[in-house]
Parts: structure tokens; sequence; C-alpha cells
């Protein structure tokens, strides 16, 4: 089982960036991608960003360029730079992996406890 500890939310104005961490540890050896989600209430969780095993990154078409899903060499901490937020991208946002290629939310089996992002306009 991997435990995930995510921080790095907080309240930015709209175009600024913030960067959030997860620290993974436990049995990380079973992570294959890890996925950066967000969620708003009413609504379900939005697969934003992606880092595979082999670091090829993925993002959703509304961060592209604004964005960078990145870990560090051991692969137990892992970023996402997020620059020119705007008020829409309010929301929380979770870390998430799985043992399977493309991270689903059906295939994830680990979660962050999720990390609140607050951008004012």
């Amino acid at each position: 089982q991997v435990q995930l500890v995510e921080s790095g939310g907080g309240l930015v104005q709209a175009g600024g960036s913030l960067r959030l961490s997860c620290v993974a540890s436990g049995s990380i050896f079973m992570i294959n991608d890890m996925g950066w989600y967000r969620q708003t209430p009413g609504k379900e969780r939005e697969l934003v960003a992606v880092i595979s095993f082999g670091v090829i990154r993925t993002y959703a078409d509304s961060v592209k360029g604004r964005f960078t899903a990145s870990r560090d060499n051991s692969r137990t901490t892992y970023y996402l730079q997020m620059n020119s937020l705007t008020p829409e991208e309010t929301a929380v946002y979770y870390c998430a992996t799985t043992p399977f290629d493309s991270i689903t939310v059906a295939n994830a089996d680990s979660w962050g406890q999720g990390t609140r992002v607050t951008v004012s306009s």
C-alpha cells in the first residue's frame, strides 16, 4: 500500500502560482502513474496532470502550458507547479497513484488527503 501526503495549497490571486507537493511512502515500487486531480462541489474529479513511471507527462488541455508535473529521483516526492491560475481553478486538488498504466479514478488505489487551492479574482 502507498500512503500519500499532500501540501502546498492556499490562497493566491488570479495570475499567480502555487506548487503542490505529494510525498509517497510505503510500497512506492508499486507506483506506475501518479495523477493530479481536482474537484469542485457537485462535480466529478477532473484529471489535470499525469506523470508516469517513465516520466512521461500528460496534461488536460485546460492546463497545458501552465501546469508542470515533476518528481524527484527517488520517486518519493511529486510536484505540480501551477502558473497563471484563474478563479475557475479554485478546487480541492488530490494526488493519486495506480500500479496500472493510464490512471483513472477507478484504478487509482491510493489518494492524498486533498489540498485546497483558492484563486481570488
